[in-house]
């Protein structure tokens, strides 16, 4: 599995890098707080609205152990997705280093 971490990803959105940036939890949660730029992909049918298959991904959830970046980066890359990450911290890791939040609890 290709990880990017915590200190990497904020540098891409500091930059302001063209890749999709990809939470993996349902709507509830994407609505209550997420990292700025998020799409939101709540479930594995979604995967046909992400863009071209070369481009860049990173998928995150809610901590380390969710298994749901875990899933979709398994799905994204066997769906022929070649350029996929998985930010493993997510949500816990992101606010727990007082980074921004977007979303009606951030």
């Amino acid at each position: 599995m290709n990880l990017i971490d915590r200190n990497e990803l904020k540098v891409k959105l500091d930059r302001g890098d063209d890749f999709k940036l990809v939470m993996t939890l349902t709507d509830w949660p994407f609505q209550t707080k997420h990292i700025p730029g998020s799409l939101n992909l709540a479930n594995a049918k979604d995967v046909s609205t992400l863009p071209e298959k070369d481009d860049e991904i990173v998928v995150y959830c809610s901590d380390e152990n969710c298994i749901g970046s875990k899933v979709a980066y398994d799905r994204l890359t066997r769906g022929g997705y070649g350029n996929v990450r998985r930010y493993a911290g997510g949500i816990a890791d992101w606010e727990e280093h007082s980074l921004p939040l977007e979303g009606d609890w951030a």
